[in-house]
């Protein structure tokens, strides 16, 4: 009777914990395949290109990674809020919370840094353990 019991659990615990890693592929993917813009997502990616920094207006730091769906994300990071994401190189695992815009390549996401007006919601990056925002 116990066995019965414990095992469509721990298959609910399994399913659940797949589910938990894609979370936020998943509301990237709706996000993309709805075209929606200005939205708070988190997730992560692994970094496929490193671009040239945009020196235009605020300096901002900025890299594509892709999510574990194939989706690609165009990250970008203002420098003149936040510190730069330093030694940052092709291959690793960045966890990101900022704001999606749609674009047919699958997007960006900024605002991943605080608001010094406290008027936007704070967003962030991790990488190799430490917290950039």
């Amino acid at each position: 009777m116990k066995r019965a019991l414990i095992v469509p659990f721990i298959i609910c615990v399994l399913i659940c914990a797949g589910c938990e890693g894609r979370g936020g592929d998943d509301q990237l993917g709706r996000a993309f395949a709805d075209r929606t813009s200005n939205v708070q997502v988190e997730g992560e990616g692994d970094v496929s290109r490193i671009l040239e920094d945009d020196l235009t207006g605020s300096r901002h730091q900025r890299f594509i990674i892709r999510l574990a769906s194939g989706q690609t994300l165009l990250i970008v990071h203002n420098i003149d809020l936040a510190p730069r994401v330093d030694e940052i190189k092709t291959g690793d695992r960045v966890r990101f919370y900022g704001e999606y815009v749609w674009n047919e390549k699958g997007g960006m996401v900024h605002w991943t840094h605080h608001d010094p007006l406290g008027k936007h919601t704070a967003g962030w990056l991790k990488h190799m353990g430490r917290t950039y925002q």
